[in-house]
């Protein structure tokens, strides 16, 4: 297969039967078609599984199909027939899958026995669960300080897995807790936690049915979240205004077809998804929503001269928060030049969005990682606070703020006590019904224990879920600190880059995924999920385990606690054999989760009330609060500034439309008209021009700091794009290495994956191998 990567622009709406193909392939793929169709029915429903893919809410209306083109091939993806197992890896050696794709390592297949790769082994070898426990029980025990083990979360991990997992680690002595919320919507949790005193989304999914205008910043819905495509343009189809800020135009935030409707299928007919498209600069949306609000003022000001209706919703502000006059001299004191300079928007532009926000009495306003992977991040989610203060869109329906999430439980891990600065009460609660007292010093987040791990202040890695080493910035420093460490431990589905990045000892032990049965001593077992909408969910599986080897992620939560601990805090093999205990526990400790296990049984299950929408704001005042933030001087970090060069272009990562996250589902993106291959970079003509680089050329990528850490990933072909001057676009995980641990958010520690300077260079090395078959290829 040609290494040059095909282009050709995507015609089609979202969704439609592009996404009908794309199913019937990850369908037949699964090498268990009809079994994999029959339990896709179940996805979503009452008494089914939840969608191991996005965070997206359910639908109880949708019917018996509710489940979108991405959910499909995650179930699918799971839900194989191939295996990972002893033979595998006694066939290959780590140094040889090492040299593969992310791609080819998890379409081998389910990973389906415990796996151990000792000092000096060139492969893994298989281990018994009871011996994988007592290695990890002793390590534990015989670390010096308990807070030299960090304990990663991925998103994907139960409500009740959750649980156990920070119950144990605390337990041990430890508020380290890196997880993956620390790389998306950290930002979210700090600046609404911060000026509305909850970190979580106020809307429901009903919500978007009554919303007058539904303001979208930095989000992909077509690929990320496509459930969302209906809601938007149902919105659009009712009169409502969908206002889409986005540098690229993507495809789902232009049109869609739904697959379920006849009409639209049969005449190949579809809907537009917006009403309104602005272009930002990167890192721009501060600006802009600086500029909306600076508008709403000027208006309000000419209405209290004219004896007008006001713009501002006065007696909710009086009622509700602190003194706006602060804020409002911010706005006098920030210059219109500066405003369009930084947003990349005209004044034309800003008023008339501005003036869609007037003129609604409803409005949501949701965001996702272009938003949040920024340095100033949660002054940017401070300023739609700001705006959506002025106007009173908070707790009315058809309002309030969204921050759309990623993983289908990064939510409600968070819920369950996944924090490395967990809030006195919850620790309180910890103590009070379990009688042990939890550490209460803040631990490591991703960063921070990516640092502490480099320092050698780390002696023991344990992965629930995830892919570490892959979704962590920095790539080749992550590597290292994941080398570094005397013990890794990886609880996964399938084979990733993370089990080819070992400590000196490297343990793999194979979970169930959402799709699988799980069997305890009382039966089978649900677990339970949170969705963006603070919907607790039921979730059973549906196919039975691929291996008896395999087991559940609070089975071996409970497996590794019981050898580090014995029974102490809590007997843990009593609560896996059935989770209702553990709900029962989880009620007993957490607000809202009253009678658990009751509210579980009606379809739908069951939502988390926010106090924001009963106008209970649970700050330190009392009353929600303005954000204050001047806009940055610059855009660019001071150790860009630094570096000595200027930046050819500014870099931001996005997936494909054949991903989710790390997990590489094919080398196609529909939308964007690329496939058969993933390393390309989206450039304007204009720019390439500029740069003296011809159409399709092959070049290295190089990024900007000032640590004289070479930052260089090779082989990736220019292709033309609808992309705004000075911008450019790659995919995750691969441009993970030029983006320099050191560059974060402010506050959030997020890494700024949206906004990395970068230079061009001329290609020095060829492109790693393509698999396409899931043959290895140049072994």
């Amino acid at each position: 297969m040609s290494k040059t990567p095909l282009y050709k622009p995507y015609p089609g709406p979202a969704a439609g039967w592009g996404a009908l193909r794309s199913v019937t392939q990850a369908w037949m793929n699964s090498r268990q078609p009809l079994k994999n169709l029959r339990a896709m029915l179940r996805t979503n429903q009452h008494g089914g599984f939840d969608c191991p893919g996005c965070a997206w809410g359910d639908d109880p209306a949708a019917g018996r199909i509710n489940f979108c083109e991405n959910g499909a091939k995650a179930v699918n993806w799971e839900a194989t027939r191939r295996a990972v197992d002893a033979d595998f890896f006694a066939r290959y050696s780590v140094e040889q899958l090492r040299a593969q794709s992310d791609y080819w390592l998890e379409y081998q297949g389910r990973l389906t026995r415990p796996m151990i790769l000792r000092p000096g082994d060139s492969h893994y070898r298989p281990i018994e669960w009871s011996q994988a426990f007592a290695l990890i029980g002793n390590q534990l025990r015989q670390l010096p300080d308990p807070r030299r083990a960090e304990f990663y979360t991925s998103g994907r991990a139960s409500n009740e897995a959750a649980f156990l997992y920070q119950l144990m680690v605390r337990a041990l002595g430890s508020n380290n807790f890196p997880d993956c919320s620390n790389m998306c919507h950290e930002a979210s949790g700090v600046a609404l936690n911060r000026h509305l005193g909850n970190g979580k989304g106020s809307v429901t999914l009903d919500d978007f049915a009554y919303a007058d205008a539904i303001f979208l910043f930095g989000q992909n819905p077509g690929s990320n979240h496509p459930r969302m495509l209906e809601p938007l343009s149902q919105a659009v189809r009712r009169g409502a205004q969908v206002v889409c800020f986005n540098p690229l135009r993507e495809r789902g935030l232009e049109r869609f077809q739904h697959p379920q409707s006849p009409r639209q299928m049969l005449g190949n007919n579809s809907d537009p998804t917006h009403s309104a498209y602005f272009r930002p600069h990167l890192g721009g949306d501060l600006a802009a929503l600086r500029g909306m609000a600076k508008m709403l003022w000027q208006w309000e000001q000419e209405a209290q001269a004219n004896g007008k209706p006001a713009v501002f919703d006065h007696a909710f502000l009086q009622a509700n928060s602190l003194d706006l006059t602060p804020y409002l001299a911010l706005l006098d004191a920030t210059p219109w030049d500066t405003i369009c300079e930084q947003s990349g928007l005209t004044l034309a532009e800003l008023e008339r969005a501005a003036r869609i926000y007037a003129a609604s009495e409803r409005v949501i306003i949701c965001w996702a990682m272009g938003i949040t992977q920024h340095h100033h991040s949660v002054a940017t989610i401070g300023e739609i606070v700001n705006l959506q203060l002025l106007r009173g869109n908070l707790g009315r329906p058809g309002a309030g703020v969204c921050p759309v999430r990623g993983h289908s439980n990064v939510q409600g891990d968070r819920t369950m006590g996944i924090n490395e600065r967990p809030g006195q009460a919850f620790l309180d609660a910890l103590e009070q019904h379990l009688d042990f007292h939890p550490p209460q010093e803040p631990g490591h987040n991703t960063v921070t224990a990516l640092q502490a791990m480099l320092a050698g202040e780390v002696d023991v890695f344990i992965g629930l879920g995830g892919n570490f080493a892959q979704a962590t910035p920095d790539s080749q420093q992550a590597h290292q600190a994941l080398r570094n460490c005397q013990l890794t431990v990886q609880i996964s589905t399938k084979l990733n880059r993370s089990h080819l990045t070992p400590g000196q000892t490297a343990l793999i032990l194979p979970c169930l995924g959402r799709t699988d049965i799980d069997h305890q001593a009382s039966g089978a077992q649900a677990v339970t999920v949170e969705d963006s909408f603070s919907m607790i969910h039921a979730s059973y599986g549906q196919l039975p385990p691929l291996s008896t080897e395999m087991r559940s992620e609070p089975a071996i939560i409970a497996g590794i606690a019981q050898a580090a601990l014995g029974n102490w805090p809590v007997n843990w093999s009593e609560l896996v054999a059935d989770y209702d205990r553990i709900r029962d526990l989880i009620a007993a400790c957490i607000p809202g989760f009253t009678d658990f296990n009751q509210r579980l049984q009606p379809p739908g299950g069951f939502h988390l009330p926010n106090p924001v929408n009963r106008h209970q704001w649970q700050t330190p005042s009392g009353r929600a609060e303005f954000s204050l933030h001047p806009l940055p001087a610059s855009h660019l970090p001071a150790s860009v500034l630094n570096s000595g060069q200027q930046p050819e272009l500014i870099l931001q990562s996005l997936r494909s439309h054949d991903q989710y996250n790390t997990t590489i589902y094919g080398l196609h993106d529909r939308y964007r008209g690329v496939s058969g291959h993933r390393q390309v970079l989206f450039i304007n003509a204009l720019d390439r021009e500029r740069l003296g680089w011809p159409p399709g050329a092959r070049v290295d990528i190089e990024s900007l700091w000032d640590d004289a850490i070479e930052r260089r990933v090779p082989g990736f072909s220019l292709i033309d794009f609808d992309i705004p001057l000075g911008q450019a676009a790659a995919y995750y995980p691969e441009i993970n290495p030029l983006l320099p641990l050191a560059s974060y958010g402010a506050e959030s520690f997020t890494p700024t994956a949206k906004f990395i300077a970068i230079r061009l260079r001329p290609n020095t090395a060829s492109n790693p191998p393509l698999s396409v078959s899931g043959a290895i290829i140049n072994l």
